[in-house]
């Protein structure tokens, strides 16, 4: 009886790295997707260290004298409309940018997926309740509800992350009662309701687990979203406020001077467009990793 014991968590390991390395071969079968963690891997590494590669200061310090300098060895990506360097300004505002779309992520994951959890599973009038009222949040477009949230909060860090979370959780909610609708009839949940178990250690422990791989790759697609929204609120004046530097609001600040200073639009969006790539290339080798149809 002690060796069998003994036995079983063994197999579970094994059998959990055999499919963590399955899917591992399956995601590096991608090349769009390996470049795509190549090149986010790159862009997570420069914004963690950004400190080390140029001080904060000069993302902030004007030196007027310097105004819409071109790139220079001195100044890799030239000086913006006050002096400041622009190279400073963008590794620096990647850290605001990203931090914002990973953390509204997280949050709108977490909290649509419980909410689809539970009215997948309960049915009746919770559901209807959590859908009913989702469709509230569904008829006004992303974009607009979460300008009205953030004119109304105002425009700072915590108020930009209740504001995407708000717009974004809807995805999450009809993705997984969709799953949770699936698999809570599977022998596998009835067995543990004959056992004894409560409710919430099904859904936690029995069906959010196989339904993972599809919330995974949701919430890695929506990341480039929520990149691309967070930085047109802040282009549109509704994101972080100014001197703090962020890529939506550099790309606005360098509207007036498109064509006499155009380095100052290009390299900003061009981390945002690198972002956004990157991300999605992730999220398609995933979505094809964890397909098991598409097992080979």
């Amino acid at each position: 009886m002690t060796e069998q014991r003994n036995a079983t968590p063994a197999a579970e390991v094994f059998k959990k790295q055999s499919q963590a390395k399955e899917i591992w071969r399956r995601f590096k079968k991608n090349r769009g997707a390996v470049i795509g963690l190549i090149l986010l891997s790159a862009i997570l590494l420069i914004i963690i260290f950004a400190d080390l590669i140029v001080p904060y200061e000069q993302a902030t310090v004007q030196d007027m004298s310097q105004k819409l300098a071109t790139p220079s060895p001195e100044h890799w990506f030239g000086m913006d409309s006050y002096g400041r360097d622009l190279f400073a300004r963008v590794i620096h505002g990647g850290r605001t940018s990203l931090s914002i779309a990973l953390l509204a992520t997280l949050s709108s994951c977490v909290v649509g997926s419980a909410l689809g959890a539970v009215a997948g599973y309960f049915g009746g009038w919770v559901d209807n309740l959590i859908m009913r009222s989702l469709d509230i949040f569904m008829s006004v477009p992303d974009i607009l509800f979460t300008m009205a949230v953030v004119f109304a909060l105002g425009a700072n860090f915590t108020n930009l992350l209740i504001a995407l979370t708000l717009a974004y959780f809807t995805n999450y909610v009809r993705l997984v009662r969709s799953q949770v609708l699936n698999l809570s009839e599977q022998d596998y949940v009835e067995a543990a309701r004959a056992g004894g178990a409560g409710s919430a250690r099904i859904i936690i422990s029995h069906i959010l687990p196989n339904a993972i791989g599809v919330i995974i790759v949701n919430t890695t697609l929506n990341v480039a979203k929520i990149i691309l929204y967070e930085s047109t609120l802040s282009f549109l004046g509704l994101g972080m406020p100014p001197p703090s530097p962020e890529w939506g609001l550099i790309l606005s600040e360098a509207r007036e001077f498109m064509r006499r200073a155009p380095h100052m639009m290009l390299f900003p969006a061009m981390a945002i467009v690198l972002s956004a790539c990157s991300v999605n290339l992730i999220g398609d080798g995933l979505r094809d990793a964890l397909d098991p149809h598409l097992k080979s």
